[in-house]
């Protein structure tokens, strides 16, 4: 059963912030999606987990229906400011977070500076120095780059999509061709401020995520994809011998982009590890 969502915004920044929310149960649940995502990509994960929580999703900024930010700002700092902010306006003390690639990074950040507000955690395919080294990266970089500001028609849209990400499901491909693009003047242009962000990726540094990582003091669940190019076994390796409180799952099948490609398999990972956390 597909649970309804209601849309919100609030103000960060001098920016409006949109948000979802779904549910009315006892535990909140936080979710950030990765670097061209938008809130609408957790909906199966939030028909997975059901009724016993309250789940907030947020169009970070520039992306979704979320105001767009100067190229300067898009960094993780501001998400992370943006991030307090958005659990300051929801009012929640503690809460659970799950996060995807960029979200993952700015939910790992936002850990190191507030560790005791957040129950558990879910981190989706990135790890210290994903953004940085790596096939990943030099690939997200090279998408940044070489990606169209617009296109002629939805067929070309689609096209896109199709041809870089050829794992997604049916389903997913329908909702990055909904969430993504808008029509104007007879072109689909993106959404999301994909001129401001692509700069952003190519000349902001990205940040040490191996504090954060230390800084880790509850129940985390870190999901690789076993065909990803962006996080590394060894990184995986790395960070549970580092860690207690890490555990890690690999998803065959799956690429960088997990929740789109194994969907079913994703789900019951996070199923499974918020009931084994989450117990009274």
């Amino acid at each position: 059963m597909t649970m309804s969502s209601s849309s919100h915004f609030f103000t960060s920044d001098g920016l409006n912030l949109h948000y979802l929310k779904w549910g009315n149960g006892k535990v909140p649940v936080v979710m950030l999606h990765g670097l061209r995502g938008f809130a609408q990509t957790w909906q199966d994960l939030v028909d997975a987990l059901g009724n016993e929580f309250t789940f907030y999703a947020l169009d970070q900024r520039g992306r979704g229906e979320s105001d767009w930010g100067p190229t300067k700002d898009y960094n993780t700092d501001s998400y992370v400011k943006d991030l307090t902010r958005f659990v300051d306006h929801l009012e929640l003390d503690r809460f659970v977070l799950i996060g995807h690639s960029l979200g993952g990074q700015n939910a790992v950040e936002f850990i190191r500076q507030y560790p005791q507000r957040v129950i558990a955690m879910v981190i989706e395919d990135i790890g210290p120095g994903s953004s940085k080294q790596g096939e990943g990266a030099e690939r997200i970089r090279r998408e940044m780059r070489n990606t169209p500001l617009s296109f002629d028609s939805w067929q070309d849209a689609k096209a896109f999509w199709t041809s870089s990400r050829p794992n997604l499901t049916e389903q997913a491909l329908q909702a990055r061709l909904n969430y993504s693009f808008r029509e104007v003047d007879g072109n689909v242009v993106w959404k999301h401020d994909q001129q401001g962000i692509g700069e952003a990726r190519l000349t902001i540094e990205p940040i040490d995520l191996w504090p954060a990582f230390h800084a880790i003091r509850c129940p985390t669940l870190l999901v690789k994809g076993g065909n990803s190019d962006f996080l590394s076994s060894q990184t995986v390796n790395d960070i549970m011998a580092s860690s207690d409180v890490v555990q890690a799952v690999q998803i065959e099948g799956a690429s960088h982009y997990v929740h789109d490609d194994q969907p079913e398999k994703f789900n019951e990972a996070v199923v499974h590890f918020m009931k084994t956390v989450l117990t009274d």
